[in-house]
């Protein structure tokens, strides 16, 4: 297989208009992902959303340049949700869907991920080819001929599709009337969705940070920046507040005291759940090594399993689908529930929880108390570059040392972030200050050993 070097974890990502990240590269991209595509039929079609960065319009532009020049034809949506664009890709019967976005991060920096004709990511195998071909002197070689290329076209409904969709996803017999729900769009993609489909099914909307102006996705704001929810919810005396990042994959939740109710305690609270209503496929949650050791318990406690996978929700939803499982996903917030989305959906993800609030007619405070948390702390560190760990022998010494003192009653975890020259040293264990102080350690070894 060949080696991907331009994908990630979650596709491609990086300052906008900077290498690799630039127009040039973007249609090269859009090129061979058309041939990649062609070579198996005829007729193609790929759909491209985006958020709402300033940079989606040049990348839009590009991405749709290379795969009409292919002979393959563009559908676009405009700024849509990631999950939204995979449930186009499939409802629509596309034969690839592109989303122009980079997440959690800030408006300079832009990626690209890539959706299969079902709505699932492209394995990593692909993505490899995809590289492999975007280099090779053969892809000029398959342009089209002036006869035979694309076109583009807007999709002027697909919001008006995926708030339907998502609205499927809340049972029937229930309604959000009488709930006050802050929603934080993060001036992402989801600014106009979120909001919509909640109100749409009854509740009274107090929306925050949903005046995208190109440059404040994200900014202190959003899934990963939940401070103006909380305050918010307290300020309106809401019922709940409910927070997406900039393309609305992942979802961060805050109760009505104002306290952040993040991934693993909204996993906890609907897979116990579904274990009892017999709805959890074979028993099992697939979380990521990243969860907390509270939630393995809180799952075994209630007479289930978790199945742990490699960060990223890519690898959370092929376990899902080679086990059979129907409930995943990771702390971060981002949650797939198979039975209704593809991907990780944060507007899905919230309205299976306000179910059960609904249903139970309790509060998320209440709610979320189905798992104990363990003290666990995460230490994120700029590296000038990522050797592999398994070869730095102050850092392994450090790491067995840790290992040895926790014993059954915590773990550590260490790895480089699959999108960011980042390192990250994660530990469970008793004691909150003496983790933190191994965890900084930890780190400090990494900084050093891979400098320069």
């Amino acid at each position: 297989m060949a080696q991907r070097r331009l994908f990630g974890t979650d596709g491609v990502r990086g300052v906008a208009n900077v290498d690799p990240m630039t127009g040039e590269t973007v249609m090269r991209l859009g090129m061979a992902v058309a041939s990649r595509l062609r070579r198996q039929q005829r007729h193609t079609r790929i759909v491209i959303g985006k958020d709402t960065r300033l940079s989606g319009y040049m990348f839009e532009t590009a991405l749709a340049s290379g795969i009409v020049a292919m002979g393959a034809d563009v559908w676009t949506t405009g700024p849509l949700p990631t999950p939204g664009i995979a449930f186009i890709t499939s409802s629509m019967r596309c034969d690839a869907g592109i989303v122009i976005s980079a997440s959690h991060n800030p408006y300079e920096d832009n990626g690209i991920k890539l959706f299969a004709r079902d709505g699932f990511k492209l394995p990593d195998e692909v993505e490899a080819e995809i590289e492999a071909l975007m280099i090779s002197p053969d892809l000029e070689r398959r342009r089209a001929s002036s006869d035979d290329i694309g076109y583009s076209h807007k999709i002027d409904d697909a919001r008006g599709r995926y708030v339907v969709y998502c609205k499927a996803a809340f049972p029937s017999e229930l309604t959000l009337d009488g709930l006050k729900i802050v929603v934080d769009g993060a001036n992402g993609a989801a600014y106009r969705v979120g909001p919509l489909v909640l109100e749409e099914l009854g509740a009274k909307v107090i929306a925050i940070n949903c005046e995208p102006d190109g440059k404040n996705i994200n900014a202190g704001c959003g899934a990963l920046h939940p401070r103006e929810l909380a305050a918010a919810v307290k300020e309106h005396h809401a019922h709940v507040g409910v927070a997406f990042d900039g393309d609305a994959d992942r979802l961060q939740m805050v109760d009505e005291t104002g306290a952040v109710v993040d991934g693993d305690a909204v996993m906890a609270l609907c897979a116990t759940r579904m274990l009892a209503e017999g709805k959890l496929a074979r028993g099992t949650l697939v979380a990521t090594v990243m969860s907390n050791l509270g939630l393995e318990r809180a799952i075994k406690a209630a007479g289930g399993q978790l199945v742990r996978t490699q960060v990223g929700d890519r690898y959370v939803v092929e376990e899902m689908r080679r086990g059979g499982f129907n409930l995943g996903g990771e702390q971060s917030g981002h949650l797939v529930f198979l039975d209704h989305a593809t991907t990780g959906d944060g507007i899905i993800a919230a309205l299976r929880v306000l179910a059960v609030m609904v249903r139970e007619e309790r509060p998320l405070s209440e709610l979320a108390r189905v798992m104990t948390r363990a003290p666990q702390v995460l230490v994120n560190v700029k590296v000038d570059r990522k050797r592999p760990i398994d070869d730095l022998p102050d850092v392994q010494r450090l790491i067995g040392q840790v290992e040895r003192e926790l014993g059954e009653d915590g773990r550590v975890l260490v790895r480089y972030s699959g999108t960011e020259h980042k390192a990250r040293v994660m530990i469970e264990g008793p004691d909150q200050a003496r983790i933190q102080a191994q965890a900084e350690s930890i780190a400090a070894a990494l900084v050093a050993a891979c400098r320069g």
